[in-house]
């Protein structure tokens, strides 16, 4: 596939997700009520279904979830000029949020109903500057382990032409979920 090609379905796939989104629950967090008897891979179907609202902080940097699976999540995004650092590349915040993005979405995917986690550890590894002309890059979450107490998880953030742009790593604590 071609880096134009693989740029021409994620565009398909952001286009779609935007579908479901204008069609769906508006940006927000979801009640208890929405989530109960839920597990996390249940939930992050929902999500990408438009049956509950995606996090507002998707458009504010401008990214949303495109796909998931069983211990998997990817985001995609588009780096803007509202990223931009001081030094006229994309900042190193926006990196990180959507790789911890993907890499907590992932674990969420592992957890039974009733369970919950949070990131406890989050490493990023920049290779290489972003810049607006980057039209898009996708953040590709995978889950290497997931326990009773914590879970591990790598992700990459990559470009359509395949070129890696970071990498990262996240520990999750894993826990009861509170009572509504």
């Amino acid at each position: 596939m071609t880096p134009e090609s693989s740029l021409d379905a994620w565009l398909a796939d952001e286009r779609r997700q935007r579908e479901i989104h204008a069609a769906g629950a508006a940006p927000g967090v979801a009640r208890p009520e929405q989530l109960r008897g839920r597990d996390g891979l249940a939930t992050m179907q929902a999500m990408l279904a438009g049956e509950l609202p995606p996090p507002p902080i998707s458009l504010t940097l401008d990214f949303l979830l495109i796909e998931v699976g069983r211990g998997r999540a990817v985001f995609q995004g588009t780096p803007g000029a509202g990223h931009l650092n001081p030094l006229g590349s994309v900042h190193g915040g926006w990196f990180a949020t959507l790789l911890d993005s993907a890499l907590g979405c992932a674990v969420h995917t592992m957890l039974p109903a009733g369970r919950a986690y949070t990131t406890a550890e989050l490493g990023i590894h920049l290779v290489r500057a972003l810049s607006p002309e980057v039209q898009r890059v996708r953040a590709e979450g995978q889950v290497v382990h997931c326990g009773r107490q914590l879970a591990t998880a790598t992700a990459r953030l990559v470009g359509p032409d395949g070129r890696l742009y970071a990498h990262g790593s996240t520990t999750c604590l894993v826990f009861d979920a509170p009572a509504p």
